[in-house]
Order: structure tokens, then C-alpha cells, then sequence
């Protein structure tokens, strides 16, 4: 009888000491943006405004929920500060304060939401030398013209230029870029600006846009910064 219960409680200790020695469950970190991460900014479906967000959003829309319509680059200071650097038609290519950037991105409708995506590379080893490179090209004009190698950039260019691996290969890829609306028709907006210009708008010269940057295998999702 003794020996049974002598048993009993080794087994009981140890599943005790088993128990306390278990290592604690891993708590989920809490998303945090670092350099080199990219800044989607969308617009619901059918905005309706009749300007260059929406005729982005008109010629490079999806089935989903959202029209990306930007994209920028994302710095991490010393100091902990996020920074954006992009390319808009206000300023060209520009490094300014994150809250810079979520203040003046605003909807003149007032039901309407903007969603900030922040989204990662999977391969992230030399992001920072990409935005170091990116520092060089602040002051530079914002490409109009949407063509390639014409020493302006418009937002998803900026990256594509940047994002260049150390054998020379791109993490994103080119498309024809595309004007037309899902109608097939040219936006108002489109045959507006390239007159101003007196070009030809370049439809399916090579180049990017945000939609098609987001849905990029290179990327994965981090967090939204307005939920």
C-alpha cells in the first residue's frame, strides 16, 4: 500500500514540475512599420471624383473592395519617427512625416474611407539600401508623362526603380500600363492631361501601378494604420 502511494505521488510531482517547467505560450507582437515597408493607400470602389485618383482607380481596378491609387516608401528614423518618401503630383519626390501624409490623404466625399496598408517584402535583407538610394532622388519631378527612363518618377515607379536586388533583378515587375476604364473607354481626365502635354497617352507602354504592386507575390500584408 505504501508503495502505491509513494507511486502516486512521484507521478503527481512530476506532472507538477512538468507543468511549470512548460514554456509560457508566445504572445503575438504587436505589428510595428520598419524602413523599407510600403504604404498602400486605396479608395472605395466607384469613388465617383473626377481626378487623377479616380482615373488610376478607373484603369488599374480589381474585383475587390478597394482601389489602390498610391503607394509609398516607409523610413524608420533613429529617433523611432516614420517618415514617407514618394512621388505626387504636389511634390514631386518627397520625404515628409508619416502624419503628414495620413492628414492631407483625404476623401472629399464624406462617406467615404481611405485604407492605409502597410505591406512587407519577404526578402527584406537590403530594404535599407533601397531607401538610402531614394534620398538621391528627393526634388526630382513627378513623371506626367508615365513613361520609363525619363529621369521623373510617378509613385509605383519610384519603388520599382529603387527595389533592385544586388544581382540587378527588380522585386516587382513591369505591365502594359493601362488608361481605359472597365468600359474600355479613355477617362475624361487621361485625354485631358495628355493634350496638356501633347502627347499620346501611352497606352501599354511598360510600367506599374499600386493595384497591381499590392497583389505582388513579393509582398505580404503587416497592418492597416486606420483600424
Amino acid at each position: 500500500m505504501k508503495r502505491i502511494a509513494f507511486v502516486s505521488l512521484a507521478v503527481v510531482l512530476l506532472a507538477v514540475f512538468a507543468c511549470r517547467h512548460q514554456p509560457a505560450a508566445e504572445v503575438p507582437e504587436t505589428p510595428k512599420i520598419e524602413t523599407g515597408d510600403l504604404l498602400f493607400v486605396g479608395i472605395p470602389m466607384n469613388y465617383g471624383e473626377e481626378d487623377m485618383a479616380q482615373a488610376i482607380a478607373d484603369a488599374t481596378s480589381d474585383d475587390g473592395e478597394q482601389n489602390f491609387i498610391h503607394t509609398a516608401m516607409l523610413e524608420v528614423d533613429s529617433l523611432g519617427a516614420v517618415w514617407v518618401i514618394d512621388a505626387t503630383i504636389a511634390y514631386g519626390v518627397d520625404r515628409h512625416p508619416l502624419d503628414t501624409l495620413l492628414s492631407q490623404f483625404t476623401l472629399h466625399r464624406g462617406d467615404a474611407r481611405a485604407t492605409f496598408e502597410v505591406m512587407r517584402l519577404h526578402d527584406n535583407s537590403d530594404v535599407r539600401r533601397y531607401v538610402e538610394q531614394s534620398h538621391g532622388l528627393l526634388g526630382e519631378e513627378y513623371d506626367l508623362h508615365f513613361l520609363p527612363a525619363n529621369g521623373k518618377h510617378y509613385c509605383t515607379e519610384l519603388v520599382y526603380d529603387l527595389y533592385v536586388k544586388a544581382d540587378g533583378t527588380h522585386h516587382f515587375e513591369t505591365v502594359p500600363m493601362n488608361f481605359k476604364n472597365a468600359a474600355g473607354e479613355m477617362p475624361a481626365y487621361w485625354t485631358w492631361l495628355f493634350e496638356q502635354l501633347g502627347e499620346p497617352v501611352p497606352q501599354g507602354a511598360p510600367g506599374t501601378n499600386p493595384q497591381q504592386m499590392h497583389a505582388s507575390p513579393a509582398l505580404y500584408h503587416v497592418m492597416y494604420l486606420n483600424e
